[in-house]
């Protein structure tokens, strides 16, 4: 049958026309009839060149065999199927057919309505790559409802938490969080609804009970009128333990930071201290079976105390002792106990942490500390007062203490070297200091020897003394005269090798063509004089007694003793307690 489209009555035709879809018609041969207008603008053909093409010029796909297997079945529904189909420019897209046979004229022809369904493919291939993804991500996902059960989880979070699918399905938030209850969640929950998103770290717990740090984004989804939330959990406890090893390593930097810092501070205060006594200078049998003592104990690990009268040099022994011990490599760290007020003894000793008190406004490192591996000497230790006693017995007894303001024990290993010109057995029936103290201190006791004792090296101190002050003062002394190392041997000292380096300054400074002058010494005037003398303590009692008897034993307020004093009034009430003043009884009779 000779046919063109002009001779083809469709009736439908000019309905299919409008159609949003693409329209071809074709008889048997595979031929082209028909086309509308919305198939010349997805194949980008004119109607006329449509007309010139098969359908095997279209679909990649098709063949001839195939083709005529298609028309022989001529079926009368309707049938729907994919293929591949190429443009004019020669794009391949996705489309959908559906085939209609019709028989018109006695002949019948293939209406085929074809779809692009290239977006639709496109959104298909998301959604599995979607899928693909959330079911091999290395992220456990959770889908939950607002009541906290788990309607879905991917594969990670079985093969992360251990249960199998059918267990995880029965379970809620609730029974991986142990941290969190009903309530909690219900206050989340409200959080996540309102801000659309959350970010948290909690703990979750497996199948076999070990426990996850974890990071959580919780996304808030409304769908089809459910509240939902996805979350991405993700396990950092790798991370936790890097991040908890790091701070720990910074804080040990900071503390490593902080101890050079205050040996620093410490060692550049120790230059600026005059040493009294150089090296130590004797002739002496009986101060030679004292350095015995010394080089005997200073090869253990042994509590020293070192006992005898001011200015016999018992921090010398002291720092003899160390330079003779395994611990000589470090620093001797000295703490003058009878210089620091009351309240500093403390944080002087033990260190204290920020905030432990008003004004301590960072962590501060303790001698104690400072000495850790080395040795610490306590000068004037009867001067520590009897409440911050306890603290030093626990130090020698268990080898730890804490900073003030501290929890944590901190370990230590020092030797412990005390001085004291005190008699502390005296102190003891005074109550002024603790004997299960004294007995740890007095391991093994040195008693210093004062120069009253020692005469035989006055005439080798002179010498020493002469030398290495006229070095300091730019002079050279060549002669002592003997006459004078007679009238000092003659004398005493009570204030032994300390003020005979005051006398012999004193000669240094007036001595003229180098020959020591000690013109204005007078060995029995300076008995006289000795004889006046009185302690630092019976000193500062009676200051502060006349201080009190002059404001009429009013302490604090603006004409009270504390203000004149330059101390706190509690500093005041404290030093008049451990001096054992009490208030006038004249004063109490006359109020």
């Amino acid at each position: 049958m000779n046919f063109n489209q002009k001779d083809l009555a469709i009736p439908s035709m000019e309905a299919l026309q409008n159609l949003p879809e693409a329209v071809l018609w074709f008889d048997k041969n595979a031929d082209f009839v028909k086309v509308n207008q919305k198939a010349c603008e997805l194949w980008g053909y004119t109607e006329k060149e449509f007309l010139t093409l098969s359908i095997f010029d279209l679909n990649i796909h098709m063949k001839r065999s195939a083709w005529d297997d298609h028309w022989l079945k001529k079926q009368k529904d309707a049938s729907t199927f994919e293929g591949m189909h190429i443009k004019k420019d020669g794009t391949i897209f996705p489309v959908s057919i559906t085939d209609i046979f019709v028989p018109i004229d006695g002949e019948i022809f293939c209406c085929a309505i074809i779809k692009d369904i290239s977006e639709r493919k496109e959104l298909n291939r998301i959604a599995r790559l979607s899928d693909f993804t959330i079911k091999n991500a290395n992220d456990t996902i959770f889908w939950l409802n607002s009541s906290g059960k788990i309607l879905n989880s991917n594969g990670f979070a079985l093969f992360k938490y251990g249960y199998t699918r059918e267990e995880m399905d029965t379970m809620t938030i609730l029974d991986l969080n142990k941290n969190l209850n009903k309530e909690g969640f219900d206050d989340m929950w409200r959080d996540l609804k309102k801000q659309k998103r959350l970010f948290l770290e909690t703990t979750h717990v497996t199948k076999d009970g070990r426990k996850l740090e974890v990071e959580i984004s919780a996304n808030y989804l409304a769908f089809e009128d459910e509240e939902y939330s996805a979350s991405i959990v993700r396990d950092i406890t790798l991370r936790k333990r890097r991040e908890s090893a790091l701070r720990g390593a910074l804080e040990e930097i900071k503390e490593l930071k902080e101890m050079l810092e205050a040996e620093k501070n410490y060692l550049a205060e120790e230059i600026e201290i005059k040493n009294d006594f150089g090296e130590i200078i004797t002739d002496s049998d009986l101060y030679k079976k004292v350095l015995q003592q010394v080089e005997q104990v200073s090869i253990t690990k042994s509590t020293v105390l070192i006992t005898g009268e001011s200015g016999t040099g018992k921090e010398l022994l002291a720092r003899a002792l160390h330079r003779l011990s395994d611990r000589s490599h470090t620093s001797l760290i000295k703490v003058d106990c009878a210089a620091l007020p009351g309240h500093m003894i403390e944080s002087e000793l033990f260190g204290h942490e920020k905030g432990a008190f008003p004004g301590a406004i960072k962590r501060k490192i303790g001698k104690f500390e400072l000495a850790n591996n080395g040795t610490l000497f306590l000068d004037e230790v009867g001067e520590i007062p009897i409440e911050l006693q306890s603290k030093l017995l626990r130090v020698l007894q268990e080898g730890e203490f804490e900073r003030l303001g501290g929890t944590s024990p901190i370990k230590l290993d020092l030797r412990i070297i005390a001085a004291t010109n005190r008699q502390l057995t005296e102190e003891i029936e005074k109550g002024n200091f603790r004997q299960d103290l004294f007995y740890r201190l007095n391991v093994f006791r040195i008693e210093s020897v004062p120069l009253r004792k020692r005469k035989e090296d006055i005439p080798l101190l002179v010498k020493h003394f002469s030398n290495k002050l006229g070095i300091k003062m730019g002079k050279k002394i060549k002669e002592v005269p003997q006459r004078i190392i007679k009238k000092l041997m003659a004398y005493d000292f009570p204030g032994n090798v300390r003020e005979l380096e005051n006398l012999i300054e004193r000669g240094v400074i007036t001595s003229i063509n180098g020959r020591l002058n000690l013109q204005s010494f007078d060995p029995k005037a300076q008995e006289v004089k000795s004889k006046n003398f009185v302690t630092m303590k019976e000193f500062q009692k009676q200051y502060i007694i006349d201080i009190l008897k002059h404001t009429q034993w009013r302490v604090s307020g603006p004409k009270g003793a504390a203000v004149i004093l330059g101390m706190p009034a509690t500093t005041l009430y404290s030093k008049m307690d451990k001096l054992g003043i009490k208030r006038s009884l004249e004063v109490q009779v006359n109020q």
